[in-house]
């Protein structure tokens, strides 16, 4: 399955969350290693969610940019 992974930057490095996977996040000092750690975060959550029974939730985030006018 492929989820939808939202990254910030921050002043001392980066956050990353998966909308469809409430209370899933991460945080690194740099992007690949945000990537690397949300990823693990999202396969530690699932795990759990299968080890308690839970459904695992299908992704349903879908992303798009919208430009507007910023005059």
């Amino acid at each position: 399955m492929k989820y939808t992974v939202i990254i910030e930057e921050a002043e001392d490095g980066y956050g990353a969350y998966a909308p469809d996977l409430p209370g899933c996040v991460a945080t690194a000092k740099t992007r690949a290693e945000v990537l690397e750690q949300i990823k693990g975060a999202i396969e530690f959550h699932l795990e759990g969610l299968k080890a308690d029974g839970e459904p695992v939730p299908h992704p349903h985030c879908e992303i798009t940019e919208i430009e507007v006018d910023a005059a």
